[in-house]
């Protein structure tokens, strides 16, 4: 069965040509109030990626994804490896909020809030404007030979990708390693630190590579999100559609014509102009209805409204609705579906903000020394040996660090030659410990003991261990 001429956008992806070459993009450049829109939303995330990493609170790193140490900073709280059941959770959060955006309003996130779109389009896409040209000088650019014009456009152009390239490079591995840390490779030297280089090379590459070359694609081939709207869209869903019923009528599109009358006619409000398709970043027809490769930029509603306005029809042919209301003139709706994620979203919420509250600053682990068991001692004491390991998830080291019995009646002694235990900002302490107690005291052979540890005589922390004795036999 063959394939209706219409329908033959949806067997391969818009940037490929039938010899299954790369179809460059050369998009118009965009405006109108969206637009406007977008660039404001766009610098201010802009500030926010690229600072984010710099930006202390609490003397937390603002965010960090440390993977190589296991430590993440979130929104100024830190996560340790001990702490990764909360990670998850905040991830599990994160996508479900995606997942909800999604379903209420599309591939909005791609359009406004993924820093690739963000990047491409108001950095490196609004460079190449400048540099080349719009649409049509960069397709005369592209066709043209190498003389001395085009070299020197070219090398300007990709010298400046290569430094904003080089630039994020340094901005995200300040995400990874800590901003701190980066700054002092930097004053050190880059010979200094040769271990880090070599990564910041490649993250430039790879920077360089995707804004440079492969741009487009990774919002079509590599990115996963594009292929969940098929699982997560449904006829509610707003997106940026073509108002089909609009723009078709009866008879189709036609080219527009001075003082003629279309309605009567019968034909649609769609002059066939091919703007939104000359202005979308990814190349497709939104005419044809969503798309894998919509990003829902709303490049094609500025575009089509300011075509509309031009030709004295009202605006709104390409706009943000859903199936349902172009078809039926449905309105959005709260749907059960909506609901179920909102709600669960708000319940993991909850639970996560309970237990950041319920989070310690210090976290303990004292474990019995394996291989040992308990030893007499002068009179009836026995004495079992562990050893304890203090995390510090503040930005100020904790002192005299002390730890007692709770209702047991006993001692514990550190082997240790300070006689002020610190535990280190965002570090860690760790020694061995001795807990003596009574024969008479115990109850079998396995106690389990609940140990306080205090600094400077304030409780900070409690945990449990199992103290083992002689055996009673009765």
């Amino acid at each position: 069965m063959e394939t209706p001429e219409n329908e033959t956008f949806r067997d391969s992806i818009g940037t490929v040509t039938k010899e299954g070459k790369r179809a460059w993009v050369f998009p118009k450049k965009p405006s109108g109030k969206l637009y406007d829109y977008r660039k404001v939303v766009s610098y201010i995330l802009l500030v926010f990626f690229i600072s984010s990493p710099f930006i202390k609170v609490n003397g937390n790193q603002f965010l960090m994804f440390n993977i190589l140490e296991r430590r993440f900073n979130i929104f100024g709280f830190q996560f340790w490896p001990q702490d990764f059941h909360l990670f998850v959770i905040s991830m599990i959060i994160g996508v479900i909020a995606i997942t909800l955006f999604t379903v209420a309003f599309g591939r909005i996130f791609c359009g406004w809030i993924c820093p690739q779109t963000i990047f491409m389009e108001m950095v490196f896409r609004r460079i190449e404007y400048w540099i080349d040209g719009d649409r049509g000088a960069q397709m005369r650019l592209d066709r043209q030979a190498w003389n001395a014009e085009k070299i020197r456009k070219r090398s300007l152009k990709w010298f400046i990708f290569l430094v904003i390239s080089f630039i994020i490079a340094n901005v995200f591995l300040a995400y990874l390693i800590g901003s701190d840390k980066l700054i002092k490779y930097i004053t050190d030297g880059p010979m200094e630190h040769l271990g880090t280089l070599f990564p910041l090379i490649i993250f430039t590459a790879v920077f360089y590579f995707v804004f440079a070359w492969f741009r487009e694609q990774v919002c079509i081939i590599a990115c996963p999100y594009g292929r969940l709207q098929g699982v997560l869209l449904d006829t509610k869903s707003i997106v940026v559609a073509y108002d089909h019923k609009r723009g078709e009528a009866e008879n189709g599109r036609k080219k527009f014509r001075k003082n003629e009358d279309r309605e009567a006619l019968g034909y649609g409000d769609c002059i066939d102009c091919f703007q939104c398709v000359n202005v979308c970043p990814t190349g497709i027809d939104i005419r044809n209805g969503t798309q894998l490769e919509c990003v829902n930029c709303t490049a094609c509603i500025d575009e089509c409204d300011h075509i509309m306005e031009s030709i004295n029809l009202p605006k709104g042919l390409i706009r943000y609705a859903s199936e349902e209301e172009i078809e039926k003139k449905k309105k959005f709706e709260f749907t059960p579906r909506l609901k179920g994620y909102s709600a669960v979203l708000l319940i993991l919420t909850g639970v996560l903000i309970g237990m950041l509250m319920l989070r310690n600053d210090i976290e303990a682990n004292i474990l019995r020394l394996p291989g040992q068991l308990y030893e007499h001692k002068e009179g009836s004491i026995i004495s079992n040996v562990f050893t304890y390991k203090l995390v510090n998830k503040t930005s100020k080291d904790i002192e005299h660090i002390s730890f007692k019995l709770r209702k047991y009646k006993g001692n514990i002694k550190l082997v240790s030659t300070k006689e002020n235990v610190i535990v280190p900002q965002q570090g860690m302490a760790e020694g061995t410990m001795f807990i003596e107690i009574d024969k008479k005291d115990l109850n079998g052979d396995k106690n389990k003991l609940t140990i306080e540890v205090y600094s400077n005589n304030e409780l900070i922390e409690t945990t449990t261990v199992n103290f083992l004795g002689p055996r009673s036999f009765n």
